[in-house]
């Protein structure tokens, strides 16, 4: 699918370290840094999150010619970037952290800046989209008259999905949806004159809907999912699936991009809202933006790109031929794959993020790839620990498996996401954890991590369990219901 994301470029620059003592000249931490993260936000998160899926994005936007200008560009590698001239400095964020904390923040460059200039490269791009993304944030690209009128030429055939900023420009009229936050909705209903009740996300929604004239109106409201709003329907809560989160920077970006991508597939826009709200919590769940960086060492070496979220972060791993992270043969039902232990030690070895996660994987689906695809992203590998013939027989009984442990595993291996199979025998991984030890595991569902019963094993060598979100209507029990009744 072709996208276009129109929008104003900044960038994230995350300091990460430790603080063991505080400065003999002021009561300060004193910060052993230990990696500086580089990424792009605001439109540039959105394009990158979206070249990540696999679209073709362009990125209408303005980007200066300056040495933040620089890190952007390389934040931005699979994304076509479509710039006018550069008109102000690059917007920079910088965070201090230490491990998942911030400390403090730096802005610079962030001072108002003018209206950029549009090229006719920046607006056929608009016009041959399949579905567009606007994402303002108060720098003045949404205000150029040129990008406006192409805006709304093209609302008139293809979804487009306006998250606005409260410094930046209405949206123009007849855009598909438009995606505040509940503070965002609040603040504008109240600058218009109303005074929005303690349950006033509606009214404020109400008023927006008409104010801007657009197609609907979707209010986030964080762990509690969105409440959209469209011409005379009745309002529709839609819920957040249960997730942990440590950092929802980038949630509001990822929903718009998703939103606008399952509205240009053809869903309708309650099935369009609610899958971008489960793909926003899948996304905070497997890091948030975090683990969208290029990293350089505070020595300054040279920046490759990472995606390890909020853990001890370590270097690059550059897989020689000792690690290989594909093709690995499999070995009898029952037995550990020595591969997948050797990955897990050599990763490790170099200061890398071993990341597993386990189950039968009988007849993968949608829900499964989303899963494995968030832990890979956790780490620098990602090993899936696999239930054997045997084992799924005594769990699941004498039907299953539907699909050999062989072509399990093979189908499992030729994801991208997925560098290593460790095939078990037992009811339960625990064998398998205690051999590869990783640093992440990760299992889906709606309890906390603690609950886990593998956490205290995992815990035991210092690593840490995480969940992601169940997907709805997915599942392997459902599909073989489905190709029974068919047979």
């Amino acid at each position: 699918m072709r996208i276009t994301v129109v929008g104003d470029v900044l960038l994230d620059v995350d300091i990460n370290g430790a603080a063991t003592r505080l400065s003999p000249d002021a009561p300060v931490p004193v910060v052993d840094v230990a990696d500086i993260r580089r990424r792009a936000g605001g439109a540039g998160l959105v394009a990158t999150v979206l070249a990540q899926d696999g679209h073709d994005v362009a990125l209408v936007t303005a980007v200066s010619d300056d040495d933040g200008a620089s890190h952007l560009r390389r934040a931005l590698t699979g994304v076509s970037v479509l710039a006018g001239a550069p008109l102000a400095p690059t917007p920079t964020k910088t965070r201090v952290r230490i491990g998942t904390h911030p400390m403090v923040r730096f802005d610079e460059g962030c001072a108002p800046a003018p209206v950029p200039a549009s090229t006719g490269e920046m607006l056929a791009a608009i016009g041959s989209a399949d579905a567009i993304v606007v994402a303002d944030y108060g720098r003045g690209i949404t205000a150029n008259t040129d990008i406006r009128a192409a805006l709304a030429g093209a609302a008139r055939h293809v979804p487009v999905v306006w998250d606005p900023h409260p410094a930046g420009s209405e949206p123009v009229e007849g855009v598909a949806v438009v995606t505040p936050n509940l503070a965002e909705a609040l603040a504008s209903a109240k600058a218009g004159g109303l005074e929005p009740s303690r349950t006033g996300a509606e009214e404020a929604g109400r008023y927006l809907l008409e104010k801007w004239g657009s197609g609907a109106v979707l209010v986030t409201r964080g762990e509690e999912g969105a409440l959209l709003l469209s011409g005379g329907d009745p309002a529709q809560g839609i819920p957040a699936p249960k997730t942990n989160v440590s950092d929802p920077c980038g949630a509001g970006d990822r929903l718009a991009g998703s939103l606008a991508v399952h509205l240009g597939l053809g869903l309708d826009l309650a099935q369009a809202a609610t899958k971008a709200v489960e793909d926003a919590s899948a996304f905070l769940a497997a890091g948030g933006a975090a683990a969208l960086a290029v990293v350089a060492g505070p020595a300054g070496a040279t920046p490759a790109l990472e995606a390890s979220p909020a853990v001890e972060p370590g270097p690059e791993i550059e897989p020689g031929p000792e690690i290989e992270l594909k093709g690995l043969e499999l070995v009898d039902t029952g037995d550990l794959h020595p591969d997948g232990v050797q990955l897990a030690h050599a990763v490790r070895s170099q200061g890398g993020t071993v990341v597993a996660t386990g189950g039968c994987f009988d007849l993968l689906h949608a829900g499964h790839a989303r899963t494995l695809a968030a832990a890979r992203s956790m780490g620098d590998c990602l090993i899936v620990c696999l239930n054997s013939d045997e084992s799924v027989r005594r769990l699941k009984g004498v039907h299953r498996p539907i699909v050999s442990v062989e072509d399990r595993a093979e189908l499992l291996l030729a994801l991208e996401c997925v560098d290593a199979v460790v095939v078990f025998g037992e009811d339960t991984p625990e064998a398998c954890l205690a051999e590869i030890k990783p640093d992440i595991w990760v299992k889906g569902g709606d309890y906390t991590p603690e609950e886990l019963p593998e956490a205290r094993l995992v815990a035991g060598w210092g690593g840490r369990c995480v969940t992601v979100p169940f997907h709805p209507a997915r599942s392997t029990s459902g599909l073989a219901a489905a190709l029974a009744k068919v047979s």
